[in-house]
């Protein structure tokens, strides 16, 4: 006998963010999979965004991490540019060509919660939208900063028994509404080698150190890092009980004049980031807007490439029929 359907509710946490759990086998409680905030309460050095945490398979292990000690501004998954012009939407110091390291430039701006657009249920399904002002940091004591973008996101999930994960879909479309052309960059694009990371960025749990990173390309470990290809993977390990998880990332983001490559590092901890501005820059014009799309599978159990390859395929064809609904 087939193990029943599992579906996934949404629970609004109205003003402050929303939980998604999936409904349990065989009278089992339900398992929460992930917690998204979106009104964060971090310092402003830490580039404040909404964030997915915690991060969890379908058998309840986490696969993220939050604040951790090495980069505070790190939490889960979050959608981060580092090289914004002159503003920094990443955290921490900001890497550039003029002081030639990171440094503090007092420019981190965030990324604030509006209005939510969407809450909804389809099918087992679930949609959540809302509207976002991405603000440059307060200068003299003002309220708040400049909106120099504006972002209309929509988070989906749904469940992909067959493989046993669930998948993350992640939409962003950002309009330029500061009045002037923007220098969408990284660190990379400002002299840092082999730096390029910016968008949407996954930092996984300490566990996951020394981990089996996986390109689309046939790249493994550190070569992942500045390659291309349509997805990646990572693999990692749980202390306690020797299982293992894996976490594909699948870039669904059209042309639009990018150049994505990706960031991803095994060591000294784990993450994985699909980078369309990782070392080429993209003047983003007054009053365009740039559409980033993503799908991410989150499966319990270890993964090669082949597993990894099948895992993408999923993510994929769960974001184009989300697409139809």
């Amino acid at each position: 006998m087939s193990a029943p359907t599992r579906l996934l509710t949404i629970h609004h946490e109205h003003g402050d963010g929303f939980l998604v759990s999936a409904t349990g086998q065989h009278g089992a409680s339900p398992a929460e999979l992930l917690r998204y905030v979106y009104r964060p309460a971090e310092k402003q050095f830490e580039s404040p965004r909404p964030y997915l945490h915690p991060l969890r398979t379908l058998d309840g292990r986490l696969v993220s991490v939050f604040r951790p000690w090495d980069h505070v501004w790190h939490k889960g998954i979050t959608m981060a540019l580092p090289n914004v012009g002159p503003d920094n939407f990443w955290g921490g110091a900001t890497y550039t060509r003029k002081v030639g390291w990171y440094a503090d430039l007092k420019n981190n701006g965030s990324q604030d919660h509006e209005t939510v657009l969407d809450v909804s249920e389809d099918g087992g399904d679930v949609r959540f939208s809302h509207a976002l002002s991405w603000r440059r940091e307060p200068v003299d004591g003002q309220h708040s900063g400049e909106t120099v973008i504006s972002e209309d996101r929509t988070l989906t999930a749904s469940i992909a028994s067959a493989e046993g994960a669930w998948i993350l879909g992640w939409t962003s479309s950002i309009t330029n509404v500061s009045g002037a052309p923007i220098d969408l960059g990284s660190p990379t694009t400002e002299g840092r080698e082999n730096a390029g990371y910016g968008g949407l960025f996954w930092r996984g749990p300490r566990s996951f150190t020394g981990g089996q990173l996986i390109g689309a390309d046939g790249s493994t470990g550190e070569d992942v890092r500045g390659s291309r290809g349509e997805w990646a993977g990572f693999c990692g390990r749980h202390d306690g009980d020797d299982a293992s998880s894996s976490i594909v990332f699948v870039d669904l983001t059209s042309d639009q004049g990018l150049d994505t490559k990706w960031f991803a590092r095994s060591e000294p901890f784990a993450c994985l980031n699909a980078a369309p501005f990782f070392d080429t820059v993209r003047v983003f014009e007054p009053g365009e807007t740039i559409e980033l799309r993503y799908a991410v599978a989150i499966a319990d159990g270890e993964a090669d490439r082949d597993r990894m390859g099948s895992l993408a395929e999923s993510a994929r064809a769960s974001a184009l029929a989300g697409e139809v609904r």
